[in-house]
């Protein structure tokens, strides 16, 4: 997708792919990434999203990355924290305590910019990229996180009737992606209920993808 398509997006309130609560599949699933108290967890693509203020009262800390300002000046608001913002080459940080968000082009983050990541939880990321970026996402984000651990939120859903994003994702997609740094074990498989933005049944999936060997930063 151009950056002008989430930036439009964000600026029209246009955000139904926004969820107003804690993922289901991170409430259920996070034990399987086996993280201490303290752990430090990326989500690529966060928006706004609910799972950060989740994580936080968890005791994880929290690394974001989002295209939009929009989004994150929202995020801060919403977890009541006043962020320092400084800007960094392209990108811009917003921090505070436990948190810091890259605000700007995902692909800009580089593995010093981000420091280390006990794991990934993306949910919204590898759903909302087209077949031509998925590749490059993919290996950009295990350089830049050191291969760590990933529980990957998925949906599998007839293309034809609804085209997108999020775009279905299939295992087998999933493992050619990451098969050769990962392996790709299936946590859950629950029924989307009233459909994918009540257009398409559809089904959400619970992947952890445990590295086989660390990748080099």
């Amino acid at each position: 997708m151009e950056a002008d398509f989430w930036h439009t997006r964000w600026k029209n309130a246009q955000i139904g792919f926004h969820e107003g609560e804690v993922n289901r599949m991170l409430a259920a699933h996070i034990g399987a990434l086996s993280l201490g108290l303290g752990a430090r967890i990326f989500l690529p693509l966060c928006g706004k999203t609910r799972d950060i203020a989740w994580l936080m009262s968890k005791g994880f800390r929290v690394a974001g990355a989002e295209l939009s300002e929009i989004a994150v000046q929202q995020l801060f608001d919403e977890i009541a924290l006043s962020p320092r913002i400084t800007q960094a080459g392209p990108l811009k940080h917003y921090a505070a305590q436990d948190i810091v968000i890259f605000v700007g082009n995902i692909f800009d983050l580089t593995p010093e910019d981000l420091g280390t990541v006990d794991a990934v939880f993306d949910r919204a990321a590898l759903v909302a990229l087209p077949d031509e970026m998925r590749g490059r996402y993919t290996q950009h984000l295990a350089r830049i996180t050191g291969q760590a651990p990933q529980l990957l939120v998925t949906f599998e859903y007839d293309q034809s009737v609804m085209s997108g994003p999020p775009f279905s994702l299939s295992e087998s997609e999933v493992k050619d992606r990451y098969g050769a740094l990962y392996d790709v074990t299936p946590l859950q498989d629950a029924e989307v209920i009233g459909g994918l933005k009540g257009v398409c049944p559809a089904r959400e999936k619970a992947l952890l993808l445990s590295p086989i060997q660390a990748v080099s930063r």
